[in-house]
């Protein structure tokens, strides 16, 4: 019972990552990356609060799980989703969360950097897999409806930037589980942390956004983007918490093919998918579920 919860909360995680992904395509043909940042965090924060309010009155936070939280946040949720969001913007959704995708490799290389964890032939299999994956789908920005420059260049760096600091978040999370506090309250602390930060950067640099300076036809976009982030986050930590990595880590790595398949359906006139691409896609993809089972 344990294990089909888990597999299908993971199942939700990954719809939840693709629709994102999606959404954020659609938000960002006209608007601002920044801008669509703060909406999907600030839809976080309006989520998580009273949830983590409901569901852990009395909640356990250190100094320790408090300052791990919030560069969890900075790191993650901030730095990485702006890279991300950015990176979509250039590329497409379709390239870019392929190349998010390689999050596996970054968590293998920075473990065995810094935790001295040793390096499986299995997990150096997967590795190899991911770069040719990733070397794959880069050389696909060419085909994509966007600017050829920056996919060809610096829009294929961004994911690729993003997934190391995405990579960087789980190590902070752990650092802050292991003092007791609950992922809850984790998620709570590290999505205000964020939300303080780019508040505080758009307002040094008078860039928060007015009702009028959204585009009307993309807000829808910018808040469901937000719930699809949030709808994510809770069935990822749910699924972690019912089951094991191994199960909801790889399900959850498939969403780079649920965006390729809904861009060709859905997207038609906004990117290209093309055969190499879902080679390349599937090629990181099929990486970092054996980087995953053989870590």
């Amino acid at each position: 019972m344990v294990s089909s919860l888990g597999v299908g909360l993971a199942a939700v995680a990954a719809c939840c990552l693709a629709g994102q992904a999606l959404t954020i395509r659609l938000a960002t043909r006209h608007g601002k990356p920044a801008d669509v940042l703060l909406v999907v965090i600030a839809v976080n924060v309006v989520v998580l609060v009273p949830l983590t309010a409901l569901v852990v009155p009395d909640p356990v936070v250190t100094w320790r799980s408090l300052g791990a939280f919030v560069l969890a946040g900075l790191t993650g949720t901030l730095v990485g989703r702006s890279l991300f969001y950015a990176g979509i913007k250039r590329i497409g959704a379709s390239r870019a969360e392929p190349i998010k995708a390689s999050m596996p490799l970054h968590a293998t290389i920075l473990a065995f950097l810094f935790l001295d964890e040793v390096v499986t032939g299995g997990q150096f299999v997967g590795v190899v897999l991911v770069v040719a994956g990733i070397a794959f789908v880069s050389r696909q920005g060419r085909d994509a409806n966007t600017d050829v420059d920056g996919a060809s260049g610096l829009g294929a760096s961004l994911p690729l930037a993003a997934a190391f600091f995405f990579a960087l978040e789980p190590i902070f999370a752990t650092v802050g589980l292991r003092e007791g506090t609950s992922a809850f309250v984790g998620l709570t602390v590290k999505t205000l942390a964020a939300f303080v930060v780019i508040v505080a950067y758009l307002a040094w640099r008078d860039s928060i956004p007015r009702p009028g300076d959204v585009p009307r036809r993309e807000l829808g976009w910018y808040v469901l983007a937000g719930t699809m982030s949030t709808g994510f986050l809770l069935a990822y930590y749910a699924g972690l918490a019912v089951s094991r990595v191994g199960i909801v880590v790889p399900i959850m790595q498939t969403s780079p093919l649920l965006v390729i398949l809904a861009s060709a359906v859905l997207l038609k006139g906004v990117e290209r998918v093309t055969p190499r691409l879902v080679v390349g896609a599937l090629t990181v993809v099929a990486g970092a579920v054996v980087v995953t089972l053989t870590g």
